[in-house]
């Protein structure tokens, strides 16, 4: 795992220590058995972005402050150039650009995500988390899973839903996609 992986992971191991909240107790309320936790914690395995959420919830620190351990400091705008984004790379086939990551009190999380074409032994990635998520295709094509409901997504879509409803996206036609979410 790389080194971001793993200093995002102290930092939560970090804010459940100075809380005095045990393992066992942050497993049970984030539905996950206590050793997939502990996995989290670890810095070994990749952290899904939807986990990071609710820790940055659960302990009202921003999201920006797991990812780079700094806190956004700007209140008026915030202005990312092209490709300068902080990038969060999750899994394999998704990479996330946050396009707002120095703007303090935000009430949604904006990325640019880029979907690679998936690998013949790859499988779906899904997620859920709380609030609702917006998506617009820029490039390519990408299917979106939305519990059972499967959406397909060409350039110029756009797709507004619940995101605490298991979801994942693939990309399409063996090229990458890539499109705005915006998470409420």
């Amino acid at each position: 795992m790389t080194e971001n992986i793993r200093n995002v992971a102290m930092r939560i191991k970090e804010l459940r220590e100075i809380a005095g909240v045990s393992l066992e107790t942050l497993a049970h309320e984030f539905s996950i058995p206590r050793e997939t936790y502990l996995e989290f914690e670890s810095g070994e395995v990749d952290i899904p972005v939807s986990f990071l959420f609710k820790i940055a919830h659960r302990f009202s620190v921003e999201f920006t402050d797991l990812l780079t351990g700094e806190s956004p400091r700007l209140h008026i705008y915030s202005l990312v150039r092209s490709g300068k984004g902080i990038s969060i790379e999750r899994r394999q086939q998704y990479k996330y650009q946050h396009l707002a990551y120095n703007f303090m009190h935000r009430k949604a999380e904006p990325f640019l995500v880029t979907v690679e074409p998936d690998s013949p032994d790859s499988t779906a990635n899904f997620s859920s988390h709380a609030g609702q998520e917006f998506n617009y295709v820029m490039e390519g094509r990408v299917k979106i899973v939305i519990d059972n409901h499967e959406l397909i997504l060409n350039p110029g879509d756009s797709l507004y839903f619940d995101s605490s409803h298991r979801h994942g996206m693939e990309a399409l036609d063996n090229r990458p996609a890539r499109f705005l979410a915006i998470i409420f």
